[in-house]
């Protein structure tokens, strides 16, 4: 049997990762675009960051404080108490 806490926190680990990750690479990919100066490149470069942030970004960002109150849950912890 699998251990919620690990498998909550191994998910958590895994969601940062993406959501860091696809943001520093969508914001490199724009930065080169957008030195080129084209238009076109620059249009075609930015409709492949937004289905990238669709796909990767949006779900891991909506999933980040969700796996992290799963966390507090599992450990016991109370949000209302300092």
């Amino acid at each position: 049997m699998t251990d919620p806490y690990l498998l909550a926190k191994w998910l958590h680990i895994l969601s940062s990762t993406v959501l860091f990750g696809t943001g520093i690479g969508t914001a490199f990919q724009m930065v080169w675009a957008m030195r080129t100066g084209r238009v076109e490149t620059v249009h075609s470069v930015a409709s492949g960051v937004v289905v990238a942030d669709w796909i990767f970004t949006t779900p891991a960002g909506l999933f980040q404080p969700l796996s992290g109150l799963w966390l507090v849950h599992l450990q016991g912890w109370s949000l209302t108490e300092p």
